[in-house]
């Protein structure tokens, strides 16, 4: 197994999310750097990336379980979704800044879930022999939009 796959297996479901978040805002700059660079093509792909996650983390919702907030990260995800096209079309690095200064403050309180002792508590094959390290350490209170049925 190579490094990149021994950190994704050690992951809670929760982290897996938050790696997720990370990726979109990794290609969203490749995509504001594509169009610094009139580079129509690396925009595309790197754009198209952004939306194969949130067609991903879209399809992954529950919303039998997550009730309103299932809702709430599925109106979110379809706005984001909105922002990287018009960004895109437009080649508007301001939209997809726009878009990352979205992504960034969800993957926050995502981040903040995952290092959380009773939100991991309700995760299906919890993994709290990990130590925890760092904020980790301070009980925080769940964000609203976590479910008690994640998978990634």
């Amino acid at each position: 197994m190579s490094y990149q796959q021994q950190a994704i297996a050690a992951m809670n479901p929760v982290e897996l999310i938050v790696a997720l978040y990370d990726g979109m805002i990794r290609f969203l700059r490749h995509a504001i750097a594509a169009i610094e660079s009139q580079n129509p093509r690396e925009r595309r792909l790197a754009i198209g990336r952004v939306l194969e996650i949130l067609m991903h983390l879209q399809s992954r919702l529950r919303m039998d379980i997550g009730g309103n907030s299932a809702r709430a990260l599925s109106e979110f995800y379809a706005s984001i979704f909105a922002l990287c096209l018009e960004g895109s079309r437009l080649d508007s690095p301001a939209r997809l800044r726009e878009a990352i200064a979205c992504i960034r403050d969800v993957r926050e309180a995502w981040s903040t879930a995952a290092h959380d002792r009773d939100v991991l508590r309700l995760l299906p094959g919890e993994r709290l022999a990990k130590p925890l390290i760092g904020p980790a350490q301070i009980s925080t209170p769940a964000p609203e939009n976590v479910s008690a049925d994640w998978t990634a």
